[in-house]
């Protein structure tokens, strides 16, 4: 069974399943997905998401405000810890920094960052960390926040072995997405090999970044399996193998 660690549900396109959220989840678990992370972005369209996931079982969310949405309400750290406390938000994110998009001042940004920190050590429950052109302030940030205490995931990982080392050193798993199966993504397969089995997570960032062969396209959850293709590929063993090992990481994470 494959689990899609990091997936955004509200923002897919349903037209090809007649615009039937539940015809999507059908075809999900007809494609053996044991169980979906859908991410927060901002919280405007929060109750809309939750709204949308609402009594699927297989489907847990998280909280939080995206480093690079500016035009938002940017919660409070006491903000966060009430609407992270119901048992289905099973993570603060996603979270982190983004130089890529983002220019000029941004000690907003880094401020939005410290209050998810703050309010996913109150809570107990893991970060899921966004970072892009900014390996080096994302590491401080974390360290000085001491986020080793509750750990979390890289998501949609993108840097190489050295920032993998330094980040699994601050108790945070490394996710894999479709880019894995870029031919460009060099340094990041190297990663994917060297990875410790029990450090690593698999996801889509659906609808955003479809593997190849749908590079270009919508991504949705049940293309996760390409993503495992690849890592077993990469490390020499079965796609059920990665599938398996990702599973029991993403559990174990967040004490599932």
């Amino acid at each position: 069974m494959l689990i899609d660690s990091h997936c955004h549900l509200d923002r897919i396109d349903l037209k090809p399943y007649e615009n039937d959220f539940s015809c999507f989840m059908d075809e999900a678990n007809n494609n053996q997905i044991e169980h979906l992370l859908c991410i927060a972005i901002d919280l405007e369209s929060y109750p809309a998401m939750l709204e949308l996931v609402t009594g699927f079982k297989q489907i847990s969310v998280t909280v939080g405000v995206h480093p690079n949405v500016q035009d938002c309400k940017d919660p409070s750290i006491d903000e966060l810890i009430i609407l992270g406390q119901p048992d289905n938000v099973i993570g603060i994110g996603e979270t982190g920094l983004d130089y890529f998009r983002s220019e000029g001042d941004l000690a907003w940004q880094h401020q939005r960052f410290r209050n998810h920190i703050s309010a996913a050590k109150k809570l107990k429950k893991p970060l899921i960390i966004h970072t892009r052109e900014a390996k080096e302030d994302t590491l401080r940030i974390l360290k000085e926040e001491n986020a080793d205490e509750i750990g979390g995931v890289i998501h949609c990982f993108t840097e190489d072995w050295e920032f993998a080392k330094k980040a699994m050193d601050l108790n945070f798993y490394i996710s894999f997405s479709g880019i894995i199966t870029f031919n460009n993504a060099v340094a990041i397969k190297e990663v994917a090999k060297k990875i410790p089995s029990d450090k690593f997570l698999i996801e889509t960032d659906s609808p955003y970044l479809a593997p190849t062969p749908f590079r270009g396209r919508p991504n949705y959850p049940t293309y996760v399996r390409y993503v495992a293709d690849q890592i077993a590929e990469l490390r020499g063993t079965s796609t059920t193998k990665i599938a398996d090992l990702s599973a029991s990481n993403f559990y174990q994470l967040f004490s599932l």
